[in-house]
This record gives C-alpha cells, sequence and structure tokens, in this order.
C-alpha cells in the first residue's frame, strides 16, 4: 500500500487559498517512527512544515512512552513547526491539532470526537492519538513535532476502531483512501496551529472543549465523585467535586494534569 505523494500535494493546493505551514512531504515505506525520522531531518537543517509520513512504523510511540502499534494500513505522519512558545503552554499545541484535525473530519462526514487530552474518538472507539514532541531553549519552545497515527485499513485492539471499515459500515465515502485521509489531517494541523498562534488560546480552548467526549462524564478522584466540566490552558482537565452531604462545606475543584487519570473507552459496539 504506497502512498502517492503527488496525490496528497494537489489536494492540498486545491484546498488552499493560502498556506500557512509550506509543508515539504517525504514519504517512506517504513520508519522506526515518524516522530524520530522527522527530528533527524530537522538536525540535517530541514524547515519548519517539513512532513514526514510513512506506511509502517516498527517503533511506533504513543503517550508517556506507551507503544503504538503502527502495521501497515494505517496512516503516521509528523509535522515541523518552528515557534516561540512558552512551555507551560506546550498543551495547547496538541489540543490545537485535535481540534483541527476533528473539525476537518467532521467535515467530510466523520462524527469524530476528541478525547481528553490527544485521542480521536469515533463510535467511542479509538481512531486515532496525536503526539507533541518539543525541543525547548530557556522556558520557550523553539521547535516541535507533532506526530498523529489514524486507523484506515489496519487491525486495532478491541477499544479501537478503523476509518474505512466504519465508512463501508455506514455506506459512506467522505474519505476515499490514505492520500484522502493524509490531506485531511494536514489541513486539520495547518488550521489548528493557525488557530492557535494567530487567534490565542482564548478562541481556541473554547472550541477544543465543545469537541470533547468527556464533557460532563462521572470521575472518581481521590475516592470522590467529581464531574468533567473542561480543561485550562495548561492542559489539565477540570473536575467539579460533588458537595459533601452536609452542604456546609464545598470540596474544592480537581485540576488533573494530563496522564495522571485514564478516562478509558467504552465497551459499546453499536
Amino acid at each position: 500500500m504506497r502512498l502517492e505523494q503527488e496525490k496528497i500535494e494537489t489536494a492540498l493546493n486545491t484546498a488552499r487559498q493560502q498556506a500557512y505551514l509550506p509543508f515539504s512531504l517525504h514519504l517512506y515505506e517504513t520508519v522506526n517512527s515518524t516522530n524520530q525520522t522527522l527530528w533527524e531531518l530537522l538536525q540535517n537543517g530541514a524547515t519548519s512544515g517539513t512532513v514526514v509520513i510513512a506506511t509502517e512504523q516498527t517503533a511506533g510511540r504513543g503517550q508517556w512512552g506507551r507503544q503504538w502499534l503502527s502495521q501497515r494500513g494505517g496512516l503516521y505522519i509528523s509535522t515541523a513547526i518552528t515557534l516561540n512558545f512558552d512551555v507551560i503552554n506546550s498543551y495547547q499545541l496538541t489540543f490545537a491539532t485535535a481540534w483541527g484535525i476533528t473539525r476537518q473530519l467532521q467535515k467530510c462526514d466523520i462524527p469524530v470526537g476528541i478525547k481528553w487530552p490527544n485521542d480521536l474518538i469515533l463510535n467511542q472507539r479509538k481512531l486515532g492519538g496525536i503526539l507533541t514532541e518539543t525541543k525547548i531553549s530557556g522556558n520557550k519552545i523553539n521547535r516541535a513535532v507533532i506526530g498523529v497515527g489514524i486507523n484506515w485499513s489496519n487491525p486495532v485492539p478491541e477499544t479501537g476502531i478503523n476509518l474505512q471499515s466504519w465508512q463501508k459500515l455506514h455506506q459512506l465515502t467522505g474519505i476515499a483512501n490514505l492520500e484522502n485521509l493524509a490531506t485531511q489531517v494536514l489541513l486539520g494541523i495547518e488550521s489548528g496551529i493557525e488557530c492557535l498562534l494567530e487567534k490565542g488560546v482564548d478562541i481556541l480552548l473554547p472550541r477544543y472543549t465543545n469537541l470533547l467526549t468527556n464533557i460532563g462524564n462521572s470521575v472518581y478522584v481521590e475516592n470522590l465523585l467529581g464531574t468533567v466540566i473542561g480543561v485550562t490552558s495548561s492542559g489539565c482537565l477540570h473536575v467539579r467535586m460533588e458537595n459533601s452531604e452536609s452542604k456546609s462545606v464545598r470540596t474544592p475543584d480537581f485540576y488533573l494534569q494530563p496522564g495522571t487519570i485514564s478516562l478509558g473507552y467504552s465497551n459499546s459496539s453499536n
């Protein structure tokens, strides 16, 4: 399943009136990791907008050092961005990417949502994920590599779903092939980063929150029941706790860092 670079470039040129990120595509059959390959290209002079796409990863990485299974049939793509961004706000890059890709897929009649902080969800199952890696100078991020993996026709675990099968089931053809999927992902990355860097987090964050599947969910924090009500600009999950039985003392809200709580997936097969 070899991706055709010309098809992606033509589709990008057709879809964009003007380019915010100057995409330069590098396609590979197999890499250890698209993020790692892109970092190596950057060390050798590649610039912002450089993109690595592979049909297979042998050592794909997920959040917090987890392995990302990356068999043939999926889309594995990484994009480089040069910027001057506060380290404390690093999760805004992931939020921007998740919002942009989700919005772009929704335009193709794919009802995707976001599971905090970085998963793309379809039919309550994991369609894809995002891994943002950064280079830091002082308290500023000067380079970021945003990696995205999306299930197309590859095998998936019980909690996963692939897009090609879902479209066939629902007799939809919003995305026809991997080249089209790659195009939509790149358009989503571009629109998300542009929104963040040009309009700011005050515009981005409500847009991201509106697509979260977790809003209103009940969660337990330190054996106390709470309700997810949003996220903060630094990436924390905002959980409002139930009042104590006496109601005379209000339990403080919790702000949970990414990686400190697992929100899980539904086992629904509908």
